[in-house]
């Protein structure tokens, strides 16, 4: 393996963590380090030995700093090639140093977007020129040049400058890769910044993404499949890729889907609320005066369906919620919330069956979910929709029926709307004194939806309430559910048959809503 000996180093950093050790580590190696203005006074106020790269270029710093690397003698230093005679020539000519290592991060460009409020000056001030181009000329001359973008690259290199007094080929190349990975995305995201002005109907022209992979898991949805879970850069949102794991085994693919959607129900609602998932549909879900009485009507829903769940909370897991998760006979894979009490980590992990092996994550408190892009991917492209988690206005809600909803039958109305949503189409959901008690998801025909949500609930359907994510195109639906005893239905309406349905209704003496407003989720 082609090590290249290290002697001399640029650093020039934005974001100056775990600095200090680094470049005390290289100059205890006999590494000569030259820096500009922040990055040198910083090293030169922790005790190191600094060059200025304006006294070394001969040409003075600048314009705020906008211009200080952009020198012949810099980049001349980096991008001569060692193998080469004349280049060598040229630069003893010209009495240019090699530089063979070069630490820059870029100005935080996309931390700084991503504020509200940001104006324009603001923002392209933190457009890096001389970064990028220092990274380019680097990674482009990996064979004889290290690269370092990323505070996490300090170790390794560090340890083989203690080692070897250099670098290797592999190290350097993988260095190189991760630079062109970095400038790609920082070009992504300042192009993403100005398309926004100059987009058609609120999409760009181009749409490149790009994500960093946080694991490798251990397979896909199925053994057979590959899996890995990459992050958006920069997210400050509250969601897994922020989250804190603090308990159990490795997260697997199917668990991280369920986690998004236990924490996207459970987010939606102010009063204390638990979701239970299994395979991505919520076959449990409640809201109540305490966490612990909504995860016992949560759980209750389906207790069947809900062996090997993913459960939902929004208000930090008490004692007494712990111990109802951790009762005899309850199988499950994980729990997301915004935290734990030490009495309920206490007895989540040394529960038996809990101990090391159920997975707790933490994810802070629970604002409503921004809206944005939602991306699905087709073979030979991506379609593009807005995410569908704004509330819809209950004030808006029409009565259509000659008897209007109970005080109850509103609660749970308002409630059954906010759990269809989350439910794949056609879904039916039935609820009871705020509890999801049977769910009908993904059916070619809503009255099977229909059928299915009212076996599941039982002998508990009389009194409920129904709520469907779109319209009902007859009024079979309505006659199935007012013969089962439930009481008042809520849809978004817009069928042709809205006549005939509503008349159903009235016929049996249900109580209809129209929220105008479907909610798919195919």
């Amino acid at each position: 393996m082609s090590t290249m000996p290290l002697r001399r180093a640029l650093l020039s950093v934005s974001d100056k963590s775990n600095l200090e050790p680094f470049a005390k580590g290289l100059a205890e190696a006999g590494v000569e380090l030259f820096s500009t203005g922040g990055t040198r006074r910083f090293l030169q106020e922790k005790g190191l030995e600094v060059q200025e790269v304006a006294a070394y270029t001969g040409f003075p710093e600048m314009m705020d700093g906008r211009v200080k690397t952009l020198h012949p003698k810099i980049f001349a230093g980096i991008l001569a090639r060692r193998s080469r005679e004349d280049d060598l020539a040229a630069m003893k000519e010209h009495e240019i140093l090699p530089f063979d290592l070069i630490v820059v991060n870029l100005y935080p460009f996309e931390s700084t977007v991503a504020k509200e409020g940001i104006e324009d000056a603001e923002a392209i001030e933190q457009i890096d020129i001389g970064g990028p181009s220092l990274i380019r000329a680097a990674a482009k001359n990996f064979a004889d040049v290290a690269v370092c973008t990323k505070p996490e690259q300090y170790g390794p290199i560090l340890d083989q400058v203690k080692e070897a007094s250099g670098t290797d080929l592999d190290l350097r190349r993988s260095l190189a890769k991760a630079a062109f990975e970095r400038t790609a995305a920082y070009d992504r995201a300042i192009a993403d910044y100005f398309a926004k002005d100059a987009s058609v109907d609120g999409f760009p022209e181009t749409l490149t993404l790009t994500y960093n992979r946080r694991q490798v898991l251990r397979y896909g949805e199925n053994p057979h499949q590959q899996g890995a879970f990459f992050t958006e850069p920069n997210t400050s949102e509250v969601c897994l890729a922020n989250a804190e794991k603090l308990n159990g085994k490795e997260l697997s693919y199917n668990n991280l889907l369920d986690l998004d959607s236990a924490l996207c129900m459970a987010r939606g609602f102010s009063d204390p609320a638990a979701i239970v998932i299994k395979h991505n549909n919520p076959c449990g879900a409640a809201e109540a005066d305490s966490l612990a009485a909504a995860f016992h009507a949560a759980y209750e829903g389906d207790p069947i369906s809900a062996f090997g769940s993913v459960i939902g909370f929004n208000r930090p897991v008490d004692a007494e919620t712990a111990e109802a998760l951790a009762e005899p006979g309850r199988f499950i894979e994980a729990v997301v919330a915004p935290d734990y009490s030490p009495e309920a980590l206490e007895i989540l992990t040394t529960k038996p069956k809990w101990k090391k092996s159920v997975r707790l994550l933490k994810v802070g408190d629970m604002p409503a979910r921004p809206n944005g892009w939602e991306y699905r991917r087709v073979d030979g492209g991506m379609l593009v929709q807005g995410r569908d988690y704004e509330a819809d206005a209950v004030e808006s809600f029409e009565v259509k029926t000659k008897r209007a909803p109970t005080e109850a039958e509103m609660k749970d109305l308002i409630f059954g709307w906010n759990i269809v949503r989350h439910v794949k189409s056609n879904a039916i959901v039935l609820v009871k004194d705020r509890a999801l008690i049977g769910v009908g998801a993904g059916q070619m025909s809503r009255v099977d939806s229909v059928m299915i949500s009212l076996e599941k609930a039982g002998d508990r359907v009389k009194g409920a309430v129904m709520a469907s994510d779109a319209f009902f195109p007859f009024p079979d639906s309505i006659e199935k559910a007012a013969a089962a005893g439930i009481t008042a239905v809520v849809e978004p309406g817009g069928s042709v048959k809205d006549p005939d349905v509503i008349d159903a209704c009235d016929q049996a003496g249900l109580a209809m809503l129209f929220t105008g407003r479907r909610h798919f989720k195919h």
